[in-house]
């Protein structure tokens, strides 16, 4: 098991990794950052990518979808950004928040490899 700040090192690792945060979605904070740019704060993402999670939960209920949400994926002009929600014991109302450098990334091995980082997460 690997606690918050591995894990999010090991997301860093991921080829094109821009920025990495965990987030509780309940409240909109980040409970642990990695890497930032000048174009990206991890804070302010994690609270808008909070409202984006929020919206798709909702939207989910009201058409009463009984189903899980993997992940959700963001396709800027230059970044993908994937909000991975963690289903494991500890981690419910949280997701793993993951910028990637379009030009540089493999989007199937990052959410393959988000997977992998998710099961050994313990919060």
């Amino acid at each position: 098991m690997a606690n918050t700040e591995t894990s999010l090192k090991e997301t860093m690792a991921i080829e094109g990794a821009i920025g990495a945060a965990l987030v509780d979605y309940t409240s909109g904070m980040a409970l642990g950052t990695i890497g930032s740019s000048k174009e990206l704060d991890l804070n302010v993402a994690a609270a808008g990518n909070t409202d984006v999670v929020r919206a798709k939960v909702r939207t989910m209920e009201m058409l009463g979808l009984k189903d899980e949400i993997e992940d959700i994926l963001i396709t800027l002009g230059g970044q993908y950004h994937l909000l991975r929600l963690l289903k494991g014991r500890g981690t419910n109302g949280l997701f793993l928040y993951l910028a990637l450098d379009k030009t540089r990334a493999n989007l199937a091995m990052a959410r393959h490899q988000l997977k992998r980082i998710e099961s050994d997460l313990e919060v």
